[in-house]
């Protein structure tokens, strides 16, 4: 049965499938929600303002733009209109450096196939946060009908602000190296864009997937369209094993989000996010300044992420910053510390933040460059991906992650029932816990953290409800000081992480079904 409640604004905006009335992503609501923002901008003072509007290539993306961009035109609204589907974090950037008062990309993400969206910026290129998001949904609820809301002819702008854009990227990187890429756009629009950014940023062997290089709605290759989902990255690795290259480069499809797979002994693998983020960290903040500036930098992670990315900023003596799951809060990090600047972000579902200066959100094109810059500079020191992680390890302790989801129908009632009955043990350790709905302000959300072990192995248990499905997700990290030798370190936190994976899986199982 089709729902018939209407789309709320989550991550920065609507998301869902493609179908009729107001709980689906069509014409009418797309029309309504553009009449909704340029009310919020009127009454805000800043009617006559800039709008930046682009899309991705899914399906109906191209029409939802025209729509957004006649109809906020129509508000009396100087709008760019961005010329071909491009990459999210092309909307970001061009929103902030223009200065707009707001920007709006038609995008799904990873979704399925099924889906569409509309994500958008306020501030300087920021992924909204409330209040804006619930004035713009009150805005929604009083719009006239669709057919009712005037449009003005909009042309698209130029390129130039993209090719702004690719210059921008392609100069992320410090060093000068060459490496041999493997690269994916898995049928999204950040394929062409990453190679352009590539070649300018001095990577010229770039190898990529040909037959999920171009956009493609119905993503034809991939169960899911996801680079951490099993599978999405197999024609990568394959590729990056046949051409013998350095790094493999996964994008997701609206390009906001890198993963990166390397070889090993015992051939490639996709890293975490959390396993890129702790590389990204350590490599920007070695080419910082030491004694004041980099005590004026901030890198940070989410609630979720590892906890490695502290350690790591601590012993450079640059400030890290932990927020709340989500783009919208590590683009703030900096907020409220005067003379500190943001440098660095991530989250451990492979988004990264390399650029915060020309980007506030994760730019999966931006990253790559820095990740393949990373790989060139340890390949020409004669090292590897793989011994630049151990020597990360040894320094700060072996760090595993894991985690667990549990499909519950009402994930509200089944977090309050672990609220009031937590377990006293974990994996064989004690633990506390930590409620973030006691905490204030941007701190606050509905989130457990178990914490528990000793010296030489603790661990950390963060649960909390997915905010777009019927699910409780459980994030798992275990650390291991390094006595010894790291191989006994890495046994050792192995056994831990198994046994608390057996206990994560039956708390998140407790809710109501």
């Amino acid at each position: 049965m089709m729902s018939t409640a209407p789309l709320t604004f989550g991550t920065a905006g609507l998301r869902g499938p493609m179908r009729e009335g107001t709980g689906g992503m069509n014409i009418e609501v797309v029309t309504r929600a553009s009449w909704a923002v340029a009310r919020v901008l009127q009454n805000r003072d800043l009617g006559g303002s800039t709008v930046v509007v682009g899309r991705d290539a899914r399906h109906h993306s191209d029409e939802f733009a025209m729509a957004t961009a006649e109809v906020i035109a129509a508000q009396g609204f100087s709008v760019m209109l961005l010329p071909d589907p491009l990459p999210t974090p092309v909307v970001a950037f061009v929103a902030r450096k223009s200065g707009a008062a707001a920007g709006i990309q038609i995008t799904a993400s990873h979704n399925p196939a099924t889906d569409n969206g509309y994500k958008v910026y306020f501030d300087g290129g920021v992924q909204i946060i409330s209040p804006t998001d619930r004035e713009i949904e009150a805005a929604m609820s009083v719009a006239p009908p669709a057919e009712q809301i005037a449009r003005a002819p909009v042309s698209p702008t130029d390129t130039a602000v993209v090719l702004q854009y690719i210059e921008r990227a392609a100069s992320v990187r410090y060093g000068h190296a060459p490496a041999r890429i493997a690269l994916t756009a898995l049928h999204g629009v950040g394929g062409n864009t990453a190679l352009e950014v590539l070649q300018r940023a001095g990577f010229t062997d770039v190898h990529p997937v040909a037959e999920q290089l171009a956009p493609n709605p119905d993503f034809p290759t991939v169960a899911f369209p996801n680079p951490e989902e099993p599978g999405a990255t197999d024609l990568v690795l394959a590729l990056a094993a046949d051409v013998g290259a350095d790094v493999a480069i996964a994008l997701d499809p609206d390009a906001d989000r890198c993963a990166m797979g390397i070889p090993t002994e015992h051939g490639w693998r996709m890293l975490s996010g959390n396993e890129t983020g702790w590389l990204l960290g350590d490599y920007i903040l070695s080419q910082v300044d030491p004694g004041t500036v980099v005590e004026h930098t901030v890198v940070a992670s989410s609630v979720v992420s590892s906890q490695m990315l502290a350690a790591i900023a601590a012993d450079f003596g640059a400030q890290h910053v932990e927020t709340l799951t989500g783009f919208k809060w590590l683009a703030r990090a900096d907020e409220g510390m005067p003379g500190h600047t943001l440098i660095y972000a991530y989250e451990e579902a492979i988004g990264h933040c390399v650029d915060p200066s020309a980007v506030r959100d994760k730019d999966g094109i931006s990253a790559a460059v820095l990740v393949c810059d990373l790989v060139a500079t340890l390949k020409a020191q004669g090292r590897s991906v793989t011994e630049a992680l151990d020597t990360l390890a040894r320094r700060h302790g072996v760090h595993l992650t894991s985690s667990a989801t549990a499909h519950i129908d009402d994930a509200a009632t089944a977090m309050e029932l672990l609220r009031n009955d937590y377990p006293a043990q974990i994996g064989g350790f004690p633990v506390a816990v930590t409620d973030l709905l006691q905490r204030q302000g941007r701190e606050r959300t509905d989130c457990l953290v178990y914490t528990g072990g000793d010296a030489q192995t603790s661990l950390r248990v963060a649960v909390r409800p997915s905010g777009t499905e019927p699910k409780i997700k459980c994030y798992i990290e275990i650390r291991a000081a390094v006595q010894d030798d790291l191989d006994s370190a890495r046994t050792r936190a192995t056994g831990t992480l198994r046994a608390v994976e057996t206990d994560a899986a039956a708390l998140v199982q407790r809710g109501p079904n």
